[in-house]
């Protein structure tokens, strides 16, 4: 069994553990939110390595694998997970960013760096590269924060997003047993993004913005066969996400029908995060808290978007709500998803500061 196997790096795993125990610990804010303000446009986002069309260091191996035969004259602009190729600078600075305002954890850039959802570039053949300089750059950026405070450990969370399909649901409204993806394609593409993660110096893997529970135990699959082939294995974190003000996710499930759909895979943590603001998630988390038997993690986004998709909810706002959060103690872990900043965090973090964890029942009294 993959819950057997021992950690990659005990150390490390000791040490997140250790501090889990000592107090609430910060993840960081929205990745999107902070490279909009570089404004970058096509050609940023290509930058020198992609200028030409076709990926420049690698065309000629991969020559034939696009869909479409065109791959190479795909928009690229808004593909984020492609600056860790062509502007790690950036990428590096926004990881920084975060741990200076007081985040104990930051997470990769690679939200869609599957090759489902890098198929919408026509750039499949990049993902385990993706992944691993995604781990790398963030592994750097809390080695030397770390260099910065010896006694305060910093950790990376590889990211595994959602995808761009759902094995739940149909994309056809005339034809509701149709489905784009099977089980098989989303654990092989969540198993190729694992690779590149723990390869990269992931401490922890998180499957997260989770809001279809099948595409979820097919990366809980596919991260477990990647630790089967390793003989070790790292933590994993789940968060889900509630789609609106109804409570349930996407395909369905209450928070805690959520929890008892993934509890087999034994994780480090169950949280939610994106779609609703802190104040409307309080209720979910609060059911998170009482039934599961490991940490609980909250990263909503900064309030509900408005009409022109902006985030409105302040620094001192979230926190205020989230510090209640953490009073109320259903928090170990807590941080910021959509329209987050590094003054969110600072904010956050002073919130909670001080505020003791959750504590963590025992696997018989949460049933």
């Amino acid at each position: 069994m993959t819950h057997n196997l021992p950690w990659l790096n005990a150390e490390r795993v000791e040490k997140l553990l250790a501090a889990l125990a000592a107090r609430i610990l910060v993840l960081d804010g929205a990745m999107g939110t902070m490279l909009q303000r570089h404004e970058l446009d096509e050609a940023g986002f290509r930058g020198a390595r992609f200028a030409h069309g076709c990926d420049s260091e690698h065309a000629h191996e991969h020559a034939g694998e696009h869909a479409d035969g065109n791959g190479c004259q795909r928009d690229l602009k808004g593909d984020n997970d492609l600056l860790l190729l062509t502007h790690p600078g950036i990428i590096r600075g926004i990881h920084a960013a975060y741990l200076d305002a007081g985040a104990d954890f930051v997470e990769t850039n690679t939200f869609n760096s599957t090759s489902i959802s890098q198929a919408d570039y026509g750039l499949q053949h990049l993902v385990h590269e993706l992944n691993r300089e995604g781990a790398t750059l963030a592994r750097e950026a809390c080695d030397d924060a770390q260099g910065k405070a010896p006694g305060t450990p910093r950790f990376v969370i590889g990211v595994l997003g959602p995808t761009s399909r759902t094995a739940s649901l149909s994309p056809d409204v005339n034809n509701p047993g149709f489905r784009n993806v099977d089980f098989d394609e989303l654990e092989n593409a969540y198993a190729e993004a694992t690779r590149g993660l723990v390869e990269g110096g992931a401490d922890i893997v998180m499957v997260e913005t989770i809001f279809d529970t099948l595409n979820a135990k097919a990366a809980l699959s596919g991260v477990a066969r990647v630790f089967d082939e390793l003989g070790a294995r790292v933590p994993i974190m789940i968060s889900g996400t509630i789609t609106d003000r109804s409570g349930r996710t996407l395909s369905g499930q209450t928070a805690e029908a959520f929890w008892y759909s993934v509890a087999h895979a034994r994780p480090l943590s169950i949280g939610l995060n994106c779609a609703l603001g802190a104040r409307d998630l309080h209720q979910h988390i609060e059911s998170l808290a009482r039934v599961a038997d490991c940490f609980v993690s909250a990263h909503p986004n900064a309030g509900l978007p408005n009409a022109l998709g902006g985030y409105d909810e302040t620094p001192v706002e979230m926190a205020k709500t989230l510090g209640e959060f953490a009073r109320d103690g259903l928090l170990n872990i807590v941080g910021g998803c959509c329209g987050t900043t590094p003054a969110h965090i600072a904010a956050i973090a002073e919130a909670v500061r001080g505020v003791a964890p959750r504590a963590l029942p025992s696997r018989a009294q949460a049933a």
